[in-house]
């Protein structure tokens, strides 16, 4: 659903997103690849995927090798370096993250801009392929290859050695790079949420370096650093002994072996090396605590953290305990989970897990969103008393099994997908081996460790875990909020207090568990009429006695997945104004409802240990069904898509949580001037049409859950309507009677609804919405061409063309010529539904006083288009590119399932994809000039400035 139009429970979780002072990184999930299988008792040390090769040059460098086929034709190669931003002095915050930059500004082969030059021409795209990242403790090189070019691929090697040691550091590519990171940093700061790090921090991470080191560095030494000191940081850290190469994909690694002998044996250590220092975030006696406010943060939240000496996994005992936390995690936050449905859920969000934290620590954070100013205390009893709960009274049997059969699901997911698996998940398990010492056992070991160990976790030692994760020690308290909350602030003893009532007239969880059967009894299948199969994209279409089309593609790229999408016109256009707010919310509020006999968290229990996933929904032109299973599992899946048609539920606690979440979500939500931007852009492109606008409390107080509810059943009540595509590891002849039997059991009228035109689109002329909101340095731009579109296949092309092209020349011009962005987009979009529009969106921030230059200088790239075309070189970028991504999406269920489904919906020729080499050969100079001043000549464009508030 549209965010800016749409309030959604889903929507939710997306408070951390904005609302977190720190970045908690997420447990690793359980590792999922081959690897020797071999026994180990507590306390071994878990053995090593003999399906890597490890090795080290004589200078240090370890390298990690593995041959894998997904996604064929390519491979994934990797710079890991120890180095980081705690490693900085007072003086050099901000060089790690500048080192990294300048890798990509000239190296000792590769002057200026030739490395980004040469890989875009190769199929690479900067920024989403090629990358790089600096953290508090490592940087990291990315880059994605193709390995049919043998010539690409070994080039590869040496790009990596250049980054690893011959970075050259032109004094003028570095003025022309700091203006990037000053924009970088304006990117993702000038903001509250910076505001609050830099109040919190401190505390949190009790003046460590994690404290007063971060990534970004200062930007009074951004701004004044030399080449000088920039290049003796680089001599300094990186060096052979604090890196390794990571190369995993589709190739021989004998001959990748050589080619990293070849290209890194010649790096060199400094005669004098200074020490690699160990940093940490050392612990603290008792409790401390930090109120955090800002004039622009939306939510009123706690966050408890109880820090705890981390624990890396290398043996049997640690592996399991690793898995007794994730157990421990699930079990606590379905229940927590279960809290916000119901009828006046006591918090916005709420959460309690331990993982990894930062600075060689582990911890066990609770965190508490309040649903106003006023309900803090709720909040954080509400979480809290969950966490006592489980401490006092421990979990049920019913809730371990149950959460030991979803953990167990998951690891044979992994399993059966073992010659499936992305090589960049193998990298990232190679990452952390190599900075962390991280066990790396492989799938074979971890699943047969997993079967013969789970039934030895007892519920004594999760009950046992609460305990030991909860303590006074070297505990943080944060509360952040907006400043015109401070007076009502909690003070630290107000906190624990808190805390200590949570344990006052608690009862033992009663884990309510319906052993209703899902389906009462079978649906009258329906029979298939039509069948009609396609050799050349290896499909087979169906169509039942009901109405009911089917476009069926069974596949071997993942050997454990099968998606499922269904959709039917119609949508929200059909709802009058008055309805159209409870229509919007149907499709959630069914979606999170549970289904037949079964409330949400019923059916939940019931499908533990079962791979399924059905959703439906409602949008502005269609309604429908998107879905996935696993192959076992895919008539539950069929039978769930039934009930969301036959049988939706309807619940009165459901509806009532979501409007008192979403009004909660709306309270303080103009704070922020990101969301008074958005809603004024979303208001001007909808020309003022609510439905396109952001729900006003008045809207959303004034819906009602028997209009949801009926214009649900209403959308759902004729399936002959309705065409389902379904993707994956499946025999046609195996699963056509379950079809016939789920699928030709829906309802059907023969209605033959279809959609409404509401002719929502944006106003045409010239116009510019200026919004003075926010205090920080800051300004954000979308420029916005729109207009009629005829919606095919040529003209889709050329669109794409013009999105990629002009992607180029403003990362050339903004970015480097310009040093006015740090990461300049634009999305082109075409429909053909409910009329042929299209709209070409270009989008960046930069500082205030440069909004006026930059506008002028991305109207003048245009220009340049229009007047001669686009260059040769650039086309070429994006044909390589274009063509590469392809190559490997063809390869992808959710690639076929989307093409697909778009296909029926927008009638288009089933065999585009065939043709999509010969479409890319009509992109030439002249189609650039034609398209860029045929859909932007400027005669309708919108521009919208975010500026600061005016002084």
């Amino acid at each position: 659903m549209n965010f800016n139009k749409n309030i959604s429970v889903a929507a939710l979780a997306l408070l951390m997103a904005s609302g977190g002072a720190f970045a908690q990184v997420k447990k690793k999930p359980l590792a999922h690849k081959p690897a020797t299988v071999a026994s180990t008792n507590d306390g071994d040390l878990l053995p090593v995927d003999h399906n890597v090769i490890i090795g080290k040059l004589p200078n240090g460098l370890t390298y990690y090798i593995r041959a894998n086929a997904e996604p064929k034709n390519r491979a994934q190669l990797y710079l890991v370096n120890k180095v980081g931003s705690v490693l900085e002095t007072d003086a050099q915050q901000g060089l790690a993250h500048f080192t990294e930059h300048m890798s990509f500004d000239g190296t000792r082969d590769f002057p200026k801009n030739q490395l980004v030059d040469y890989l875009q021409k190769s199929g690479v795209k900067f920024g989403a392929d090629l990358n790089a990242a600096t953290t508090f403790d490592e940087t990291v090189y990315e880059l994605p290859l193709p390995t049919d070019s043998v010539a690409v691929f070994e080039k590869g090697f040496n790009i990596l050695a250049n980054w690893a040691g011959y970075d050259t550091f032109d004094p003028a590519e570095l003025d022309r790079e700091r203006g990037v990171i000053l924009e970088e940093a304006r990117l993702r700061g000038k903001n509250a949420q910076e505001r609050l790090q830099q109040q919190i921090y401190p505390v949190l991470f009790n003046n460590s370096r994690y404290a007063t080191r971060l990534p970004i560095g200062k930007e009074e030494i951004i701004k004044t650093i030399s080449a000088d000191a920039i290049r003796n940081f680089y001599h300094d850290w990186y060096r052979p002994d604090l890196q390794a190469v990571i190369v995993v994909g589709d190739f021989d690694p004998k001959r990748v072996e050589e080619l990293i002998k070849q290209n890194f044996s010649s790096l060199k250590n400094p005669p004098v090396e200074k020490p690699r220092i160990i940093y940490n975030d050392p612990p603290s006696l008792g409790t401390s605590s930090i109120v955090a406010t800002d004039k622009e943060f939306p939510y009123t939240l706690a966050e408890i953290i109880v820090k705890h000496p981390e624990t890396i996994v290398k043996t049997g005992s640690q592996y399991l305990q690793n898995v007794r936390v994730s157990l421990f995690n699930q079990m606590l936050n379905a229940r927590i989970g279960e809290l916000s449905q119901k009828r006046n859920p006591p918090f916005l969000f709420g959460q309690a897990s331990y993982g990894p934290f930062l600075g060689r620590q582990d911890a066990f954070i609770t965190v508490a969103v309040s649903k106003s100013d006023s309900d803090l205390e709720t909040a954080v009893k509400a979480v809290a008393t969950e966490t006592e709960r489980a401490r006092r009274f421990g979990f049920t049997i019913t809730e371990l099994e149950r959460a030991k059969q979803n953990a167990l699901q998951q690891l044979q997911n992994a399993y059966k997908e073992r010659d499936k698996t992305a090589s960049s998940e193998y990298v990232e398990e190679y990452e952390q081996h190599f900075l962390k010492g991280e066990a790396i056992p492989g799938i074979d070991f971890e699943y047969n460790f997993y079967v013969n160990n789970i039934g030895k976790i007892t519920l004594t030692e999760i009950n046992a875990m609460a305990g030991k994760f909860i303590s006074d020690q070297n505990r943080v308290i944060v509360i952040e909020a907006p400043d015109k909350e401070k007076a009502k602030l909690p003070t630290q003893a107000t906190i624990l207090s808190w805390l200590s009532a949570a344990d006052n007239n608690l009862t033992p969880y009663v884990d309510k568990v319906s052993t209703k059967p899902l389906l009462d009894k079978r649906p009258i299948p329906s029979a298939t009429v039509r069948a009609v199969s396609d050799d050349s994209i290896a499909t087979a279409t169906l169509t039942l006695s009901n109405g009911v089309k089917i476009i069926l593609k069974p596949t071997d790229f993942k050997n454990d997945q099968i998606l499922i999408s269904g959709y039917s016109f119609g949508g929200t256009s059909l709802a009058n104004d008055d309805d159209f707010t409870s229509a919007n919310l149907a499709g959630d509020i069914i979606s999170n409802s549970g289904v037949g006999n079964f409330n949400q968290i019923e059916l939940g229990k019931m499908l533990a240990g079962k791979n399924v996933s059905i959703t439906p929904y409602i949008s502005d032109n269609s309604q429908g069904i998107n879905g996935n299973s696993s192959p076992q599992d895919f008539e539950t899946a069929l039978q769930l898509l039934y009930l969301y048609f036959t049988q939706p539920r309807k619940d009165p606690d459901i509806w009532q949580s979501t409007i008192s979440q979403a009004n909660a979500f709306l309270n303080n939500r103009n704070l922020d001037p990101n969301n008074v931007y958005r809603d004024t852009v979303a208001a001007v492109l909808s020309n003022y049409n609510f439905r396109g606008m952001t729900t006003t409390p008045g809207r959303l107080n004034a819906a009602s859950l028997d209009k949801a509810y009926n214009f649900y059943k209403d959308r759902f009540a004729d399936a002959s309507g309705f065409t389902f595509t379904i993707v994956g590891n499946f025999d046609i002849p195996t699963i056509k009677p379950l079809l016939e039997t789920y699928l030709g059991g829906l309802p059907s009228t023969n209605s033959k609804e279809t959609y409404k035109n509401l002719n929502i689109h944006p106003p045409a002329g010239q116009i510019t919405k200026t919004v003075y909101k926010g205090i920080g340095d800051k300004a954000t731009v979308q420029l916005v061409f729109s207009g009629n579109y005829d919606y095919k296949e040529l003209n889709n092309v050329q669109m794409d063309a013009l999105e990629a092209i002009i992607q180029l020349k403003l990362i050339d011009r903004l970015r480097q010529e310009e040093s006015g962005v740090y990461s300049p987009g634009v999305r082109a979009s075409y429909v053909k539904i409910p009329d042929g529009r299209y709209s070409f969106t270009i989008y960046f921030t930069c500082a205030p006083a440069n909004v006026d230059k930059l506008i002028a200088a991305t109207l003048d790239e245009i220009n340049k288009i229009k007047q001669n075309g686009a260059q040769q070189t650039d086309i070429q970028k994006f044909t390589s590119e274009d063509m590469r991504s392809t190559e490997v999406q063809i390869r992808q269920n959710v690639f076929w399932t989307g093409y697909l489904a778009s296909g029926s919906q927008n009638q288009e020729n089933p065999h585009r994809i065939i043709n999509y080499v010969k479409n890319l050969n009509t992109v030439t100079v002249q189609s650039t000039k034609d398209a860029a001043n045929k859909y932007l000549s400027g005669d309708n464009l919108i521009k919208f400035i975010l500026l600061p508030e005016k002084k």
